[in-house]
């Protein structure tokens, strides 16, 4: 696998698409050391693994209502975001990395003349996830529909589905709102879908940063997301991020 240069790298924290405003981002997972030395044991030190941790930090170029707008809802809300980070793209079946995780800094501003920053950083509350794109956030939906079917396998009795919703815009009136589901099938066809997790509606002014979960056993191999819309003259971008722990 060849070397990889951080050049096209997607950046989305909730409901904000931060790639054109972010010049950095740092997911980081760590298990807690537990010492388990006896004695007698020659003095080798051993140990356990304990408590899994993650985190995030990001950084950029400062600007109203992509960065600040969320970034403050999202610090002042006190509740965790979906952050996904697809270091090559975000096309369907590109690799996302994605974890909820609760923003507890948000940092902004510099000295005179120079370009405004913001930085932020994030402590996780579930894991970090190494999944795919299964839909992409420059496609506009305006109707109800169904995404493209990526491959995860199935999932074992000590194995969960993660997924990641990330509704960035939301246009139309009537209050538009949208529904996003992940199914699953045994092809890729999807000639007989089951329903296994549903986000709650997301709006203009609510739910547009979701993190839901599907409990094993699933011998389905094959997913992709669903979504249901409403409103007059609706339209959304979102992305949706999948993956297995």
């Amino acid at each position: 696998m060849a070397t990889l240069v951080l050049l096209d790298t997607r950046i989305f924290a909730g409901a904000a698409d931060l790639t054109g405003y972010g010049n950095r981002v740092e997911l980081t997972a760590e298990v807690e050391e537990k010492a388990t030395t006896p004695f007698g044991n020659g003095g080798w030190r051993t140990v356990l693994g304990g408590l899994f941790s993650t985190a995030v930090s990001a950084a950029g170029q400062w600007e109203a209502s992509s960065v600040d707008l969320h970034a403050w809802a999202d610090l002042t809300g006190l509740s965790p975001k979906p952050w996904t980070f697809c270091p090559e793209g975000a096309d369907v079946n590109d690799l996302a990395w994605f974890t909820s995780a609760l923003r507890t800094s948000y940092t902004l501003g510099d000295a005179v003349g120079e370009v405004a920053p913001w930085d932020a950083s994030a402590t996780g509350s579930a894991p970090l996830l190494r999944g795919r794109v299964a839909h992409p956030p420059g496609t506009a939906r305006t109707a109800s529909g169904s995404g493209t079917a990526v491959q995860l396998g199935g999932l074992s009795s000590a194995q969960r589905l993660y997924a990641a919703l990330h509704v960035l815009s939301v246009a139309g009136t009537g209050s538009p709102s949208i529904t996003v589901r992940v199914e699953s099938d045994d092809s890729a066809g999807f000639a007989s879908p089951t329903t296994r997790a549903t986000s709650s509606a997301a709006t203009a002014s609510a739910g547009r940063g979701q993190f839901v979960s599907v409990a094993g056993p699933v011998t389905d191999s094959w997913w992709r997301v669903a979504w249901t819309v409403s409103g007059t003259s609706p339209s959304f971008l979102f992305l949706a991020a999948l993956g297995v722990a």
